[in-house]
């Protein structure tokens, strides 16, 4: 009878303890909702216009959490919601180059003009056309802190465009499914003489520094392989695909006709002074290695949580690499491939036409938070800074909203 009682008392004192953390989690999820609709509505009244929606995803050791806010002309959005993970492509390269460094297939400081370990094949082709400026000077990883003065043949129009546009855009514009090379970009670099400067000299974020970072990617790859292989290969088999020891279903297009996102994904939304665009098919053939990758939510957070714990393909030693490895030039959070963004956690953001998000997991509290912002308002570049910021308010906010 004792024994009864004491089993009695033992399992009340459980369902005790099951209900609070019900209730707990139930008032977590109350606040986050809260949240996510005042800074969606916040927005919406201070740029004037319809906000399609705003979404966070986080895991923590109090629960894992989901939360959206619609506009009156938003999509619905889950954590399965497929998008363009823009310049988040840019962590998963970083990964890829260090992991490329743990297995002894290159080293970070070699200058890229030195030779692949164990082979008579340099790193970049020894070609005329690739020939820019202070290419001997570089090294791999001077390209991760985007401190190796590569100009931005994709962004910046400063030093050269075509009628106002990057090149990237101009060739866009006139041929949609135009197959762009790394090589391509680098002989504008070279016929044009464009550069930032010397290396460990000026930081400079460039897409273009990352789309060479895709290049030696597939160059080591290949030689170890013995056949020719892509930078979507290696990332395919070592990184996120079904054999990778985390496999993601992340995936990198890197073929100009290849513009469909899969089902289901959600639209991005532009907002201009005179019209409105609707985005979802992009050539991402323009953006290998810096900006072509596509997944959605819970893809991100099983990948940045994985990785940052030392339980992906990087040992922990690698990660604090990552995170810390500065370049001499910076001046800001970014190490290799990484941001650090205070109070919220490490890790990138991206942003492609249309679509806005951010990734970061924070060691200290074990929280990850993926945030998903499918729209741009162009009407100005205060609108559009707002919107870049919304970003991290919504991952600091969404912390708190969690009691963190």
């Amino acid at each position: 009878m004792q024994k009864l009682k004491i089993l009695s008392m033992s399992f009340l004192l459980m369902l005790s303890l099951s209900c609070k953390n019900d209730n707990e989690a139930n008032d977590y999820q109350t606040n986050l909702d809260n949240t996510i609709t005042n800074i969606h509505d916040n927005l919406e009244k201070e740029l004037s216009t319809d906000i399609p929606s705003l979404s966070v995803y986080v895991v923590s050791p109090k629960g894992t959490f989901f939360s959206s806010a619609l506009g009156s002309n938003g999509s619905a959005v889950n954590k399965k919601t497929y998008f363009r993970l823009a310049s988040n492509t840019k962590n998963f390269t970083s990964t890829a180059v260090l992991k490329m460094m743990q297995d002894g297939w290159l080293n970070l400081d070699d200058k890229i003009t030195a030779n692949i370990p164990g082979t008579t094949t340099p790193y970049v082709p020894n070609t005329a056309d690739w020939n820019f400026p202070h290419k001997n000077e570089i090294t791999i990883r001077q390209l991760l802190q985007h401190n190796a003065g590569i100009y931005d043949v994709t962004n910046d129009t400063s030093q050269y465009n075509i009628g106002g546009e990057t090149y990237t855009d101009y060739m866009l514009a006139t041929a949609p499914e135009h197959q762009f090379t790394t090589a391509e970009y680098i002989k504008v670099l070279k016929d044009h003489n464009l550069t930032y400067g010397a290396p460990n000299t000026v930081y400079h974020y460039s897409n273009t520094g990352f789309s060479i970072l895709g290049e030696i990617i597939s160059r080591v790859y290949s030689q170890k392989s013995n056949a020719s292989k892509t930078y979507g290969n290696y990332m395919y088999d070592q990184i996120v695909g079904s054999s990778a020891k985390v496999p993601l279903g992340i995936k990198f297009p890197e073929l100009g006709t290849d513009q469909q996102l899969p089902v289901s994904y959600i639209r991005g939304f532009i907002k201009y002074v005179d019209h409105s665009e609707i985005t979802d098919k992009k050539n991402a053939s323009a953006h290998i290695a810096e900006g072509n990758g596509v997944g959605n939510m819970e893809m991100l957070t099983d990948y940045i949580r994985t990785l940052m714990k030392g339980e992906n393909v990087l040992a922990y030693s690698t990660i604090q690499q990552m995170k810390n490895s500065k370049g001499a030039a910076t001046t800001n959070n970014y190490a290799l491939g990484c941001s650090y963004f205070p109070g919220i956690g490490y890790g990138h953001n991206g942003a492609t036409e249309g679509y806005l998000s951010l990734m970061t997991y924070d060691p200290d509290t074990d929280v990850s938070i993926i945030v998903l912002f499918p729209f741009w308002d162009l009407r100005s570049e205060v609108n559009f800074n707002k919107c870049i910021e919304t970003l991290n308010i919504t991952g600091l906010e969404a912390k708190k909203a969690l009691g963190y």
